[in-house]
Order: C-alpha cells, then structure tokens, then sequence
C-alpha cells in the first residue's frame, strides 16, 4: 500500500495574486480551502481509482498568514485506508516569490466515501489489497 500512497500524492503550485486576497490583504480563506478539496479530491481518485466524494473536512488549521508575492504548494497525501473511508491529509506551504523563506501555512485533513447510485457510502474497491 505505500506504494499506491507515494503514487497518489497530489502536488499543485498557485501564485498569490490580488484576485486571491481578502479584505486583509492575505490569502482568503474560502479560496485556500477549495484549492485544498481540489487536492484532497484527486489524491482520493488517483489513490482508489473511483468515484470519490467528499464527506467531512476536520482539523482546518491555518498556521501562517499568506501574504501577495508568494508562491503555494498545496499536497495531499493519503493518512489512512479503511473499508468505507478513506482519509487525506493536505498541507499548503507558502514560499516567498523572491526569496528562500518556506513555511507550512494551512493544514486540513478531508475524510472521502464512495458512494452508491443512491448516494449512500458502500465499501471501497481497491485496486490492491489493505494492510
């Protein structure tokens, strides 16, 4: 399984523009939290190759303060493989655009189901066996 873990590992990098920003003058919130789900998203599809949905989003903590003129990393990784539930962990790290300060600056963690053609959660066909 570490194998497909490695393998489902989602990396997607975002300049910090001022169509980004809140009335602060940071990275808004509710635009962090979408590139995350996004993340989250394909980590979940490449990771179990089906049709994957988020259910629940849980420990949202925003750490740093993203300010303009930085670049974003947003990674997600699988945490752990259940029968019905898969969950991912995604992690945004801030980097300067013009110098060499890089920190973690949010981090989440998006729990995922598959769902029936009723959209009720069943049991996760994956393509190997769980540990």
């Amino acid at each position: 399984m570490q194998y497909q873990i490695e393998q489902s590992i989602t990396r997607q990098c975002k300049a910090i523009f001022p169509n980004t920003l809140n009335a602060n003058g940071t990275l808004f919130g509710g635009e962090a939290m979408r590139w995350m789900d996004e993340v989250a998203y394909i980590t979940a599809t490449r990771f179990t190759r089906q049709r994957m949905f988020t259910i629940q989003t849980d420990k949202i903590r925003f750490l740093r303060t993203v300010r303009p003129d930085s670049i974003v990393e947003v990674v997600g990784f699988v945490e752990k493989a259940e029968a019905v539930k898969l969950t991912v962990k995604v992690e945004i790290y801030m980097e300067e655009m013009y110098g060499e300060t890089r920190e973690k600056a949010v981090e989440a963690t998006f729990i995922f189901a598959s769902l029936d053609e009723n959209c009720r959660p069943h049991r996760i066909r994956y393509p190997f066996e769980l540990e």
